[in-house]
């Protein structure tokens, strides 16, 4: 139910952060652990056999996977150097375009008539890269003019998001029970948690949220959709067949802001609009994601879909 309609939850739930602030505000300190839960339900969720397809198919992974690092963290860079935002606001852009993909895209890709398992390995390789890519990433484009700590930012990746999947996909394969209890509620724990942090963001940031600026919202609707463009187009250069391609433009083009929030957050207290950028493209991704994927399914498949796997 959640995870059908979680536009429609993430809609409800920051306004209800938006208007009741308080229980939301109370738990900023805790949004990294909250975040490690959703990463351990996901490492959970993942087949059993993912790591070793990833392995398998590395050579269109890995080109997936360089697709996502390259051309998003460009195309921030890119609107950052052209637009004067304010500081706080160019850090959240080019967050949000170097985080790796998210797990909505797995779902949207099933109902796209994508490639499933190609794109859960997809965001599998992202998220596993990431702690080597975001911090470098965002060091070079950002490192001159706000500072920060590369290093510390590495290490919370690993704690956050690397460890908590590895953990949670080990436990799940070596106990039958906790393979059982991940099966029924490891998708609600983990949208439950990224709606949480996505609506302690607006709850701290109200204010900000009712003078957002068309122009940072034009230019996140272009970064989204030269994602999409970008990762489709990618896919025809790669002569990979439709249902991959399918799966690997809603992987590049949907970043998982919540990990960007949680990051902004923690990484530029100083910079307090710098969790804006992300918050906001959560929404837009979600929304532009769905559409793109109900269009596909009233398309004429080119392709009968393969591999699919429980996303």
């Amino acid at each position: 139910m959640i995870q059908r309609y979680l536009l429609i939850w993430l809609t409800l739930s920051s306004l209800l952060a938006f208007f009741w602030p308080t229980p939301f505000v109370a738990t900023k300190p805790a949004l990294s652990s909250i975040f490690a839960v959703a990463m351990f339900a996901i490492g959970a969720l993942l087949p059993r056999d993912e790591f070793a397809q990833v392995l398998k198919r590395w050579p269109t992974v890995l080109s997936g996977t360089a697709v996502q690092y390259t051309v998003m963290p460009l195309l921030a860079w890119f609107i950052v150097s052209i637009y004067p935002f304010s500081p706080g606001i160019q850090v959240g852009i080019l967050m949000t375009g170097c985080v790796p993909g998210a797990m909505a895209s797995n779902v949207l890709t099933h109902k796209a008539g994508g490639n499933v398992s190609y794109s859960i390995s997809l965001t599998t390789s992202a998220t596993l890269f990431c702690p080597l890519v975001v911090p470098w990433m965002l060091y070079l484009a950002i490192g001159k003019h706000v500072e920060f700590d590369p290093l510390k930012l590495f290490r919370d990746l690993l704690l956050t998001v690397v460890g908590p999947v590895i953990l949670g996909h080990l436990l799940s394969r070596s106990w039958k029970s906790m393979n059982s209890l991940t099966n029924r509620f490891g998708v609600p724990v983990a949208n439950l948690a990224i709606l949480w942090i996505i609506a302690t963001v607006v709850a701290l940031h109200r204010d900000k949220f009712q003078s957002i600026s068309p122009s940072l919202l034009g230019f996140l609707i272009l970064l989204n959709v030269g994602g999409y463009l970008a990762g489709y187009g990618a896919g025809k250069t790669f002569q990979i067949p439709e249902n991959k391609r399918r799966a690997l433009t809603l992987e590049v083009g949907m970043q998982n802001a919540g990990l960007g929030t949680v990051m902004a957050t923690t990484h530029f207290a100083d910079l307090p609009e710098a969790a804006i950028a992300p918050a906001v493209y959560t929404f837009g991704c979600m929304l532009t994601g769905t559409i793109l994927a109900h269009w596909w399914s009233q398309s004429r498949k080119e392709e009968p879909t393969t591999e699919i796997a429980d996303a």
